[in-house]
């Protein structure tokens, strides 16, 4: 029950509350209503083309919670309210929600997850690419539960293929797309424990190089894994972090350019200026390591030397968009987790609203007739907002009333867990003595944590382009890809492509449910 001192102080303030003055129209909500039911009906039709291309999203700690956010902040960042604003993903027709637990975790991981996500098949907490037969840090059961990616899947088919990520390339979320790896955090071979590399393992810089060498678009962080031991880098000089990380004194930057055919123009970049001088039409091969681990954030990033996400994704598409057979591309907003780990909700939904951006771009240069994008997330966090805060908030500022138990004012933003605990006095910090509209203000939480911890409710996957509502309902994580493959004829499961490939028209004409699939047809 809500105090009488609440109801007051909410009632006043809402009261007082901007309302746009079109909204005082009841007919403007009718019609909104009508133009959303007409834009339905038409979804009755639905596109059973074949997905010559594929874009993956992922919005790594984008729960729901995290979308509405970020939502407001676009708006707010264009002068607006923010309630009524539209996300780019908010645009496309169909939406459905993915359970994320691995299996032998709850609430998840981001290397459990991606495995799911990208390979098909749920893992454990901590692996990527192998099934849940390999145990966390245990390189011995690593051998023959390998399983591949929508990515390998795609090249197999002949299409080009790419991964563009806001965090290192050798992170959780790309590297379930190439490695097969008993624990996330083997970056390199500085990273694994000595029983592992006895054992035959090895780290997934490494693996990125040698898995699969055609992969034809690499970009993001993580210079530093490719480089000996104490090589310093070449944009942070006496930075001792920056320094190079591996043992074997493999520079696998040059491993990569010696496995491209020499007829092919391949291009390593390491700052953005080196990005964008680039022609697209005139490489073939681009690996772009923009930092020595992952990339700044967007509200941090030097103009000069990194590229957001927006733009490594349209050099991306510019460069994969050349092959007849089209292609697959994997784009993360990585950077979202990190954030919200820090308690830096600021941090975090500057890069949703980044990573919306990119996903424009991306639907600006690409057709629904012939593309699939999907956009996801791998798990959620214990971010909220609340507060019964009026209409126009910033979605950074203050609840409209003070604590009815301490009397303190408290942000609408607010976490579960996290570095944003504190005691002053023995009591909650006032948060009107400090600037809580900073970047880097780390939100109060309820339990004081180092590091905010995940969240385990289902996450929104929205979807358009060729078979987009094949994604509906609520699905286990690990379905995606398999809609995915699906929509583009990839992978094992090819019989329903044999009509399309006899066909002038490129449709998938009648559909056969991925559930009444014989099970040696599936992935």
């Amino acid at each position: 029950m809500i105090s009488p001192f609440l109801v007051l102080a909410i009632g006043t303030c809402l009261t007082n509350s901007f309302v746009p003055e079109k909204e005082k129209d009841p007919n403007y909500w009718r019609q909104q209503a009508q133009d959303t039911l007409k834009n339905a009906l038409k979804l009755q039709k639905l596109n059973t083309n074949v997905a010559k291309n594929v874009i993956m999203f992922l919005g790594d700690g984008m729960g729901v919670s995290t979308v509405t956010a970020a939502r407001i902040l676009k708006g707010q960042l264009h002068h607006n309210t923010g309630e009524e604003t539209r996300l780019e993903m908010d645009k496309f027709p169909f939406v459905a929600l993915s359970k994320t637990y691995n299996t032998n975790a709850q609430v998840p991981d981001s290397a459990g997850t991606a495995t799911a996500y990208l390979c098909g098949v749920k893992a454990n907490e901590g692996t990527v690419g192998v099934s849940a037969a390999t145990e966390r840090t245990r390189c011995n059961t690593t051998q023959g539960n390998e399983v591949t990616s929508i990515l390998r899947w795609a090249k197999d088919a002949g299409k080009s293929v790419g991964i563009v990520t806001t965090t290192r390339v050798n992170h959780a979320t790309p590297s379930a797309a190439y490695a097969h790896s008993a624990d996330r955090d083997w970056y390199s071979d500085n990273e694994m424990p000595p029983e592992a590399l006895s054992q035959g393992c090895k780290d997934i810089a490494y693996q990125l190089m040698h898995n699969i060498r055609d992969i034809d678009v690499i970009m993001g962080g993580g210079r530093k894994y490719m480089y000996p031991k104490n090589r310093t880098d070449v944009e942070y000089e006496l930075d001792e972090k920056a320094r190079g990380t591996r043992l074997d004194g493999l520079d696998l930057i040059s491993i990569w350019k010696s496995f491209k055919p020499r007829h092919k123009q391949s291009h390593y970049v390491w700052n953005r200026t080196e990005l964008l001088a680039l022609d697209p039409s005139m490489v073939d091969y681009l690996l772009g390591l923009f930092e020595p681990g992952d990339m700044q954030y967007e509200l941090n990033r030097n103009n000069l030397t990194d590229p957001s996400l927006s733009e490594m994704v349209e050099v991306a598409l510019r460069i994969l968009t050349k092959n007849p057979k089209g292609f697959f591309l994997l784009v993360e907003g990585g950077r979202i987790d990190h954030g919200h780990h820090e308690g830096k909700a600021k941090q975090a939904l500057h890069e949703a609203v980044e990573m919306d951006q990119a996903i424009g771009r991306a639907g600006a240069m690409t057709s629904q007739k012939d593309t699939l994008t999907v956009v996801t997330a791998d798990h959620s966090h214990v971010f909220t907002f609340g507060g019964y805060t009026p209409r126009g908030n910033s979605i950074f500022g203050l609840a409209p009333m003070v604590s009815d138990t301490d009397k303190k004012p408290f942000t609408a933003i607010l976490y579960g867990n996290g570095p944003g605990y504190k005691v002053v006095d023995g009591e909650r910090e006032n948060v009107s003595m400090v600037d809580y509209a900073h970047n880097n203000y780390q939100a109060q939480s309820a339990v004081p944590l180092r590091h905010e911890t995940h969240g385990g409710e289902d996450v929104a996957v929205f979807a358009k382009g060729p078979m987009a509502h094949l994604l509906h309902g609520v699905h286990e994580q690990n379905y995606i890809p398999h809609v995915m493959a699906y929509a583009s004829c990839i992978g094992a499961n090819l019989d329903h492509c044999a009509s399309a490939s006899s066909k002038s028209s490129p449709s998938l004409g009648p559909l056969l449910p991925l559930a009444l699939l014989p099970l040696s047809t599936l992935f």
